[in-house]
């Protein structure tokens, strides 16, 4: 099905361009020349029914939908077993991992570090710097907090790894995945580590209104390009009776935990898919985290968290429109073709 959907995906977009192409132009020229059309008694949509190219158009998004229903319905039962469903499994006594991968920090690792350590069942908090040149391993550990120093910037997905795997070598039933810039609050743990009991990873989710401060990073086009992204990937594992295993609205938000077993049953091949260049700079690492955990079985669920102002300079400068778009691109290509 994997080719399947990527046919129909990359189809679609054709198709999508192929129709705003003729529309525009069938419009443009009926205005540009409509009191000729108008003394011939031609009006736009008799200009348009008259049209070879629409007749085409129309059957070639027929035959989509032909191919997209076919899709459907071979995904009526998709992930319907019953371990797919509601199912308990209560972390009794929760003992909490914190990773937050840095890199040039030293303005926010202190208060980031007391943040997510005031907060219940947090008991390791680990900072992988990324090759700082500023005093963030220095606060870090004059925080008492776990430090792993890289010797060379490769990236963050690099960065989210090591955390991860390191994570797994303390006793952390729960770990809790982060970052540095003050735009996530320690307290919104609260929130995501509940649902453990019943799914294996929670997921936040920064596009509520009223849980975001006003002037964060992520401006219209940015808000609603993972939100598009985000539904490309719920499409990708579609499921016909529930609209997918999933429902995601944002799929570049890094806040999240996941279940000690559930992460041991992902890292290694995470580590190897990275290993081979699967992303050279590390910003599809968040996607590509949310794909391979649905996956592999995972039961994930995306809740709604705060999100304020990044503190300091936005190291993917995502929020300038042309880097947002070459991230845009990128990302729906790798999910596509993943």
């Amino acid at each position: 099905m994997g080719k399947f959907y990527a046919f129909l995906a990359l189809s679609f977009v054709f198709l999508f361009v192929i129709n705003i192409i003729f529309a525009s132009l069938t419009i443009y020229a009926w205005i540009t020349d409509g009191i000729q059309n108008l003394l011939l008694g031609m009006d736009l949509g008799e200009r348009i029914v008259t049209s070879n190219q629409i007749k085409w158009i129309i059957l070639s998004d027929f035959i989509w939908l032909g191919f997209a229903l076919v899709f459907l319905l071979k995904r009526k039962h998709y992930r319907t077993q019953s371990s797919d469903y509601l199912s308990s499994n209560i972390i009794q006594k929760q003992k909490i991992a914190v990773v937050i991968p840095a890199y040039n920090e030293e303005k926010n690792v202190e208060n980031i570090i007391r943040d997510y350590k005031s907060q219940k069942n947090v008991e390791n908090i680990i900072i992988v710097d990324n090759h700082s040149y500023d005093k963030t391993v220095s606060i870090a550990k004059k925080m008492g907090a776990i430090v792993i120093e890289k010797k060379k910037n490769k990236g963050f997905a690099d960065s989210c790894l090591l955390g991860l795997k390191k994570s797994l070598e303390t006793d952390a039933n729960v770990i809790v995945l982060t970052e540095c810039d003050g735009t996530y609050a320690g307290h919104d743990i609260e929130k995501l580590v509940p649902y453990l009991d019943e799914c294996d990873m929670a997921i936040g989710s920064r596009l509520i209104q009223v849980l975001t401060e006003k002037g964060n990073q992520n401006g219209m086009f940015n808000t609603w390009g993972n939100f598009f992204l985000a539904k490309l990937i719920q499409i990708k594992y579609f499921s016909l009776l529930h609209m997918g295993v999933v429902s995601f609205t944002d799929v570049g938000c890094t806040y999240r935990c996941i279940r000690r077993e559930a992460l041991e049953k992902i890292i290694d091949n995470m580590i190897n898919d990275y290993n081979k260049n699967i992303d050279t700079d590390g910003w599809l690492f968040l996607p590509y985290f949310n794909m391979i955990g649905i996956e592999k079985g995972l039961k994930i669920v995306e809740v709604p968290i705060t999100f304020r102002k990044r503190q300091g300079e936005s190291k993917s400068q995502v929020n300038r429109k042309g880097k947002g778009i070459i991230y845009g691109l990128r990302f729906i290509w790798f999910i596509i073709k993943t």
